[in-house]
């Protein structure tokens, strides 16, 4: 079996495989047989049970454009494609040096480990956009690299000494750099003093809950106060404090084992951490990545994690009271009582929805510093009759100690019966309307495997399609327009698929047509006009079940219609992830994430140069504002 093109999940399957026949079979059995409403499902579409007019009361009233461009084809370029109107420019690439005194990037050597630490990282996800006393930074997540073309300049595309593996460790973590507005467009401010790379070796704090416990405790920190790094940075947040935070996700598969006869904990299995890593080989430049020698060290990643951006000198704090998993965003809002709501999506086939309830509540001025290491951790049960409950993760409802929640917090959603969904990425909340989104953007296993902690992933509820491999974006109301009540109701903005290849539930929702098609919804974030921008991360084979919809994209909703339009196409193979606007909101920053994973493409510089993740800044030719 060749490994190298395969995804994260797809990697961690591969090592940790679900069992094809379980004993919730029948379970599954019954949810299918449920013809009342898994067979209105198919034959209609879903959009007579989770969307039609009822999902949309202000689509007549709404008869104003609001999206400002006319939908572009889906295509296969290798280049970026925008609506007429609208232009493009690069704002940063990977390997760009983000101090005068770093070498620009090396189309042959790719770098070296020393030129990555003082350039922008590889990859880059989420982001926002922090400006305060006429100075404007963007912070950037880093998530991965990838072997084959950072060590690309090696025949095999594998390292070859200790230098090639802390080159791609240096590749991941954060990018923070001051930009400014020219003639041309935004550029970086390089040697700006807010500038600052944070990698897999940064120094940070725990705080929260498992802070101090025996479960985070490693030899070099016999404490468990203090952890080296961040790594594979996926979705991001901001706090209404002026702070951002990176999420960690995929950070299973840095850890290794030297002992090949090593017995993995239960909790080990859960999350993936596995006696092989995927290549990147920290284990032997580092102790800490070997499981057999820091048996706890992979307990203190997974976190979301807070940082200043406008104090290089601060030190990052990995709030641990918003749980451990496979963090994708955090997106918060505040309850109507001041507290602060955290939303949370655990990004893996089969595991849940949380949410982070602060005890303390957020006061402009005040000082908020705290106020994401004490509240209360919940996580979503969804029943068929569109309604939901947040129930709370609580020593008493789980049986397990604070500490042991913020670690092992899949094991507590088991523990409460959460709803396996079909991986839960970004959240997020309208700012004109009390109301969620969350794009859960495929799972192949649905209706077939349990997820890796054993949970039934039957057809129901948000989950409708069996072995989904198109996607869906859930809605939720919260009762009493507050978004710190324990009960909401639900319903589906939209079903991604293929109308042009299917009639029944594949086709997707009422929303979906031939022109504006998509599949695994990945990056959303709401504009000041309550536009749904919703990025993908799928299948661009173009082919099969995925014929028409070309390379991944970005697409606008209207939540009031449920209109869906294609806004841009990104190069070949590549995902598009992250976006933020300038203060201005006249230029719109956006990611595109691995163009070329698989050998086809060269974005940006085109020819036979490396491809390169990069940033683009996008922009109206008539100086109007977007978003």
């Amino acid at each position: 079996m060749i490994l190298k093109n395969l995804n994260f999940d797809e990697y961690d399957e591969h090592h940790s495989p679900r069992p094809d026949v379980t004993d919730f079979d029948q379970v599954i059995e019954s949810a299918i047989s449920r013809r009342g409403f898994i067979g209105g499902v198919v034959s209609i579409g879903a959009s007579g049970f989770v969307l039609g007019s009822a999902a949309f009361p202000d689509a007549v009233s709404a008869k104003t454009d609001r999206f400002g461009f006319l939908q572009i084809p889906s295509n296969t370029y290798d280049t970026v494609t925008l609506p007429e109107g609208f232009e493009w420019k690069i704002l940063i690439s990977w390997g760009d040096p983000l101090w005068s005194d770093a070498s620009e990037f090396d189309h042959n050597s790719r770098g070296t480990a020393d030129s990555q630490k003082r350039a922008f990282g590889d990859n880059n996800d989420g982001m926002a956009i922090f400006h305060r006393s006429g100075r404007t930074v963007l912070a950037v997540n880093n998530e991965y690299t990838n072997r084959s073309i950072i060590w690309g300049n090696r025949k095999d595309g594998k390292a070859k000494t200790n230098d090639d593996i802390e080159k791609g460790m240096m590749a991941h973590g954060i990018s923070i750099f001051e930009i400014t507005p020219t003639a041309d467009g935004w550029s970086v401010v390089k040697d700006s003093p807010l500038n600052r790379r944070i990698t897999p070796t940064t120094d940070m704090e725990l705080s929260g809950p498992a802070a101090g416990a025996d479960l985070v405790k490693t030899s070099s920190d016999t404490q468990g106060k203090f952890s080296q790094g961040t790594w594979n940075n996926c979705g991001n947040g901001e706090t209404p404090w002026g702070t951002y935070l990176t999420c960690e996700e995929n950070f299973n598969g840095y850890f290794s084992s030297s002992n090949e006869n090593y017995n993995r904990s239960d909790s080990m299995k859960r999350y993936g951490i596995n006696l092989e890593d995927w290549g990147y080989g920290w284990a032997k430049i580092d102790d800490r990545f070997d499981i057999s020698k820091e048996a706890n060290e992979s307990n203190r990643a997974g976190y979301v994690v807070e940082i200043d951006p406008f104090n290089p000198g601060s030190m990052p704090k990995k709030r641990t009271a918003l749980g451990r998993f496979k963090h994708e965003n955090a997106d918060v809002v505040l309850a109507s009582d001041g507290r602060v709501v955290v939303y949370l999506g655990d990004d893996e086939r089969g595991e849940f929805l949380y949410r982070f309830v602060s005890d303390g509540r957020y006061s402009v001025g005040a000082d908020n510093s705290d106020l994401l290491d004490n509240g209360t951790l919940y996580v979503a049960k969804f029943t068929d009759d569109m309604r939901g409950t947040w129930v709370a993760l609580t020593p008493d409802s789980t049986g397990m100690t604070a500490a042991e929640i913020a670690v092992n917090t899949r094991m507590a959603g088991s523990k409460v019966g959460a709803t396996t969904m079909d991986r839960p990425e970004w959240v997020a909340s309208n700012p004109n309307k009390v109301e969620s989104y969350v794009a859960l953007t495929n799972n192949k296993n649905r209706g077939i495997k349990p997820n890796a902690g054993g949970d039934p992933t039957p057809v129901s509820g948000p989950n409708p399609r069996e072995a989904n491999v198109y996607g869906q974006i859930l809605r939720w109301r919260p009762d009493g327009s507050d978004h710190a009540s324990n009960q909401f109701s639900w319903d589906l903005y939209a079903m991604a698929g293929n109308p042009d290849v299917h009639t029944d539930a594949n086709a997707g929702s009422e929303n979906i047509n031939p022109d504006n098609m998509f599949n695994s919804p990945d990056g959303m974030m709401f504009d000041t006009h309550g536009l749904l921008w919703i990025q993908t991360d799928g299948n661009y084979s173009n082919d099969g079940d995925f014929a028409g919809h070309g390379n991944n994209q970005m697409l606008a909703g209207d939540t009031l219609t449920g209109e869906i339009r294609r806004f841009l196409v990104g190069p070949k193979e590549c995902e598009i992830t992250g976006m933020a606007w300038a203060p201005d909101r006249r230029t719109m920053f956006v990611g595109i994430q691995h163009p070329g994973e698989r050998g086809e493409s060269h974005f940006p510089g085109g020819g036979t140069s490396v491809p390169r993740s990069a940033i683009i800044a996008i922009r109206c030719t008539d100086g109007n504002i977007i978003g």
